[in-house]
């Protein structure tokens, strides 16, 4: 019995999947569609994303990256299509600092429109294009897989976003989908950023800021936060390299605040640091990072 059981326990963990998503609808705008389709809907996605197999790695439990997914309906444009919002957060834990987890990605996708019909399975395809509900939710599933790999290990996301851009080439292409060059906000720019050569100080960061500093920060916080200061002196360069680039404040909305509450123990010279970076890249935000020195 005790040997069936550790084979059961072992099965569990071997295909563990990699994530472990909350998903919520928010349908307050809702006027015709019965609201047991959007149910239907939460449910799906939370099958989804979390038992999609994404990966040949295999996760524990514990691996598993955590985040949120809150869809807000906008607007009905039929009783089986609908413009929405969707809410990404994804964090990563961070070594031997207890429940605390940092975050990857904190971003609203305003250019969702998705058709849907009640018990519709979502499916992903690798090589061709479904339908726009499942390859936005692959999408980010890729980009925050990405985003966690280049935490651990330089470029280590590069799988990973090379999947998100195979959706995004597979994916139509015309103005207002979110897939193409029109605009600077959208889902190919948020990839083109990741991809470009100018922004490669940005995945040089992550690496820093996470593994180099973070996962050190329980053992010695004044060294961590002198290696701080490398990875936003990378976003610097970034910015001086990419003026406005997505990725920039994708950095921003993931990271200011943990990093105000980091720099608020600094040194004089730190916080200065921290303040001029913030300051550049952040500018609308510029008051708040001024108060710490």
């Amino acid at each position: 019995m005790r040997l069936i059981l550790l084979f059961l326990l072992f099965s569990v963990s071997v295909h563990a999947q990699e994530f472990n998503f909350s998903v919520k609808i928010n349908t307050q705008k809702l006027q015709t569609v019965d609201p047991k389709v959007f149910l239907t809907l939460e449910q799906s996605i939370n099958e989804f994303l979390n038992t999609t197999r994404w990966t040949e790695n295999n996760y524990q439990p514990f691996e598993r990256i955590k985040g949120n997914f809150l869809l807000t309906i906008q607007e009905e444009l039929s009783t089986t299509s609908f413009k929405a919002e969707l809410a990404i957060q994804a964090t990563r834990p961070v070594f031997a600092a207890g429940t605390y987890a940092t975050t990857l990605i904190n971003h609203i996708d305003k250019d969702f429109v998705f058709s849907y019909e009640q018990f519709q399975p979502i499916q992903y395809s690798k090589n061709t294009y479904v339908d726009n509900l499942s390859s936005v939710l692959s999408f980010y599933a890729f980009v925050i897989l990405g985003l966690d790999g280049d935490s651990f290990a330089l470029n280590g996301g590069n799988q990973a976003f090379q999947n998100a851009f195979d959706i995004i080439s597979n994916a139509p292409q015309g103005n207002g989908t979110g897939w193409g060059t029109d605009g600077s906000r959208n889902r190919y720019w948020l990839l083109e950023n990741i991809l470009s050569p100018r922004c490669r100080a940005y995945r040089e960061a992550m690496y820093i800021y996470h593994r180099l500093a973070m996962d050190v920060m329980h053992q010695d916080a004044a060294k961590a936060r002198v290696i701080l200061t490398e990875a936003l002196t990378n976003m610097e360069k970034v910015n001086m390299a990419y003026p406005n680039a997505m990725i920039t404040q994708i950095f921003v909305n993931a990271k200011a605040l943990e990093l105000t509450e980091i720099f608020k123990r600094g040194t004089p010279e730190e916080k200065d640091i921290f303040s001029r970076v913030l300051m550049r890249i952040d500018a609308p935000n510029a008051d708040r990072y001024r108060s710490i020195r």
